[in-house]
């Protein structure tokens, strides 16, 4: 139980850090190549960002089902005041419906989606450098 309350304070730590200066109208950057290190970005996947813990679903004891890493879950924790929290994170192997200039936007401008609309929570509202965020594009890519 414990664990859970710690990935909920970490998750609304996250979704509350950089709210300013981000607008949904926003517009994607220019298609450009993106060339990024994979295992850099598994890194930032795996151990910064923590993608893992909101897009993987889980067995009845709680533990992450290695086999459906990323394939989208139920969200694991959930605020305990009325909010508008995503109830289900998508599936993210891949980066399905995105292409690179869309990815790169999400995970530099702050947690900007496909449509140019913030997110919900508990997504964190990422400002990661243009290379970070090639690595991230490139190792969720290669799980494709």
């Amino acid at each position: 139980m414990r664990s859970s309350h710690v990935i909920a304070g970490a998750a609304l730590l996250l979704a509350s850090a950089g709210l300013a200066g981000t607008s949904p109208q926003s517009p994607a950057p220019a298609a450009q190549s993106i060339s990024g290190n994979v295992e850099h970005g598994r890194y930032l996947v795996e151990n910064v960002a923590m993608c893992v813990e909101c897009h993987s679903p889980r067995d009845r004891q709680g533990n992450i089902i290695e086999s459906r890493k990323f394939d989208g879950a139920p969200v694991p924790v959930r605020p305990p005041w009325p909010n508008d929290w995503a109830l289900i994170a998508p599936r993210n192997k891949g980066l399905p419906g995105y292409d690179d200039a869309q990815a790169l936007r999400l995970l530099t401008e702050g947690a900007i989606g496909r449509d140019g609309r913030q997110l919900r929570p508990p997504m964190p509202r990422f400002h990661m450098t243009p290379q970070d965020a090639a690595d991230v594009i490139a190792f969720m890519r290669s799980l494709s």
